[in-house]
């Protein structure tokens, strides 16, 4: 398996988070979404050149920004 940053993961890849990479402020905003280490994600679509991104965690879908998502870094199936 392989550790890669959020917004390198290809439409429909899923995994697990395994690492947060930001500061205080930004962990809990990721972690109010849902969003923490051990939880799975799957990735849902992405914009073509830095656009937001749909993550699905559980039920709920949620769009992060493109510096957001190449901080949270998840474990390929």
């Amino acid at each position: 398996m392989e550790n890669v940053n959020l917004a390198e993961m290809k439409s429909r890849e899923q995994g697990i988070v395994v690492a947060i990479n930001g500061g205080f402020g930004f962990s809990r905003r990721v972690e109010a979404l849902g969003i923490r280490v051990g939880v799975n994600i799957k990735k849902i679509s992405s914009q073509f050149m830095r656009g937001p991104i749909t993550v699905q965690i559980g039920n709920t879908q949620v769009a992060l920004g493109f510096g957001m998502a190449r901080k949270i870094i998840v474990e390929k199936d």
